[in-house]
């Protein structure tokens, strides 16, 4: 003969939702800093490449480096594999992010 189980008392269930709720709130407020930290690096990362692209004006250098932005991919890459997030989705981000650094620097190349 099989045992049929009790179903869950209501206030278990009430217990769980709760604690679900509170574990979607901490994943949430943690998701919300990163985001922020996200936003704050690339502020950063775009002030350090809006330098060099004055710079390549300048010196009258090409605004792509097709050399280190191939670099670039690989070591981004090797660290998307090290953080277990998706090769794929992680050179996506960063040809988005070379392709707007270019344009900043072609535009620094038609500056006078």
């Amino acid at each position: 003969m099989h045992q049929r189980l009790a179903p869950p008392q209501k206030g278990a269930d009430m217990t769980d939702a709760i604690r679900a709720a509170e574990l979607l709130k901490e994943h949430r407020k943690s998701i919300d800093r990163l985001d922020a930290i996200l936003v704050y690096s690339l502020g950063e990362r775009f002030k350090h490449t809006q330098a060099v692209g004055k710079l390549k004006a300048k010196h009258d250098l090409p605004p792509s480096d097709p050399a280190r932005e191939a670099a670039q991919i690989a070591r981004l890459e090797d660290l998307a594999k090290q953080a277990d997030l998706d090769t794929a989705f992680a050179k996506k981000f960063l040809n988005f992010i070379i392709a707007e650094v270019i344009q900043h620097h072609q535009q620094h190349q038609s500056q006078p």
